[in-house]
């Protein structure tokens, strides 16, 4: 039975194996070659040596970078360092070749531009062979935090007639000839001949859905892809990422706040106990204080304090800013930045927004001008998580679709909840890439998914 690398390098010397996998590097002379073979099980290569007077010239020269071999041979203990163990290869059998003279990724350094531009090829490099294997843990940590809690995983839809957010940033879903579609008499186009009968997209989030499910069973969590038509070249965002959206009745904002703290220092932890190897690949390779900054945030109490404080001391830094700071302005990554390592040092959860500048569905404060909003800053992110307590009361939640002139045709089962049998009910989203960013300390959003989608970048 073939055993995966990271299984091999832990099994103690002297048994047969059969190992399969794609060559990172060959060197040696005419009396001994090693081969680095990686399988995509683990950050650490197998070293495989031969003879070369055992085996056919010419089957050695298709023995390069990138190709891919079935090796079997006896497990001993490694007379070199680095390893503890290696294979002394009896049968090589070449499985697919890679010619040195195209094969793009060589033994040397490659930007993350030129990654980006084979994404096909870049999870065989160290760099993203670790992302991937961490992106792996982190999903399967957050399934496990939840269901461990008694919440239960809701399928909310892809697509979509109501835009949760109020952008209008959201891309189409139709089935109607682009060149020609069927217009009514006003010339407008006549979506009740597409395939769903009404205009279509793809969702932003499942949070309303979400809702919903939370008022019949309670906790519930949606994590799935969601998608945003927002023309933003930039480091932290994508037109397709990943979402994870919890959604609990009867939590107020403060039982919010205690969860959003508790669920990331628990992923955080997770991928520290169970992603080590990896983790020390980058934090040499990408971040050298990658390791230390995930401990701190395990080891600390996050900062709490509201959106009207937090404007104070960003207005008392003595900092300038590229975007100015007021009151009922949107802080920026920058301003959120400032709170987070120049100020306090640590993260920080930000609450009572101003309402005009947070979504419809916030649970309004007395005050009449703030909202019950909760957004998580951490370092070198900005924003890592945003929630709020959701408002329950039908009156005022109407009135806020009212002031926002929102078309209330799609949300009537949105609405209804709030008719039978409301209830004080809580949830937040947090960006799945996001976290990853700050989990591998890569700089670039682009990085951190497979196939990164962005304007006018729909490859692979």
């Amino acid at each position: 039975m073939i055993k995966r690398i990271k299984e091999i390098l832990q099994e103690a010397p002297g048994g047969e194996v059969l190992v399969k996998g794609w060559v990172r590097t060959k060197r040696g002379n005419k009396n001994v070659a090693f081969i680095a073979l990686n399988d995509g099980s683990t950050i650490n290569n197998l070293q495989v040596v031969c003879d070369p007077t055992a085996f056919d010239e010419e089957l050695l020269k298709k023995v390069t970078t990138g190709a891919c071999l079935s090796v079997t041979g006896k497990l001993v203990e490694s007379v070199g360092s680095g390893q503890a163990v290696e294979v002394q290869a009896r049968t090589i059998e070449v499985l697919g070749t890679a010619d040195p003279e195209i094969y793009p990724l060589q033994k040397k350094g490659h930007s993350m531009e030129f990654l980006r531009e084979i994404a096909h090829l870049r999870p065989r490099t160290n760099t993203f062979g670790a992302v991937l294997r961490i992106r792996h843990a982190m999903a399967f940590a957050i399934h496990k935090y939840f269901n461990d809690r008694g919440f239960f995983y809701l399928h909310t839809p892809l697509i979509t007639a109501s835009d949760c957010e109020g952008a209008g940033e959201m891309f189409q879903v139709t089935t109607l000839d682009p060149e020609n579609p069927p217009r009514g008499e006003d010339g407008k186009i006549d979506y009740s001949q597409d395939f769903f009968g009404r205009h279509t997209s793809l969702t932003v989030s499942g949070q309303l859905e979400g809702e919903l499910g939370a008022t019949a069973l309670g906790n519930i969590y949606t994590f799935g892809p969601t998608f945003r038509a927002e023309n933003s070249n930039t480091p932290r965002h994508l037109a397709e990422f990943w979402m994870v959206e919890p959604e609990m009745a009867f939590y107020d904002v403060n039982d919010l706040m205690d969860l959003e703290e508790d669920f990331i220092k628990y992923l955080v932890r997770y991928a520290l106990e169970n992603c080590a190897d990896d983790l020390a690949f980058l934090n040499k390779m990408i971040d050298p204080e990658l390791i230390d900054r995930l401990k701190s945030v395990i080891d600390t109490e996050f900062v709490r304090l509201t959106y009207t404080e937090g404007i104070d001391i960003l207005l008392k830094s003595g900092q300038k800013f590229e975007f100015p700071v007021s009151w009922g302005v949107d802080l920026q990554s920058e301003h959120e930045r400032y709170l987070v390592e120049k100020h306090f040092k640590k993260p920080v959860i930000l609450t009572d927004y101003p309402k005009d500048i947070k979504a419809f569905y916030m649970k309004q404060n007395d005050d009449g001008k703030t909202v019950r909003g909760t957004d998580v800053l951490f370092p070198k992110i900005g924003e890592i998580i945003g929630g709020s307590e959701r408002e329950s009361s039908l009156e005022k939640l109407t009135r806020r679709i009212d002031e926002l002139k929102m078309d209330t045709t799609n949300l009537w089962w949105y609405i209804d909840t709030r008719r039978f049998g409301t209830c004080p009910h809580s949830g937040f989203g947090l960006g799945f890439e996001r976290l990853l960013l700050f989990v591998t300390g890569m700089a670039n959003i682009r990085d951190v998914i497979p196939f990164p989608r962005t304007p006018k970048t729909a490859e692979f």
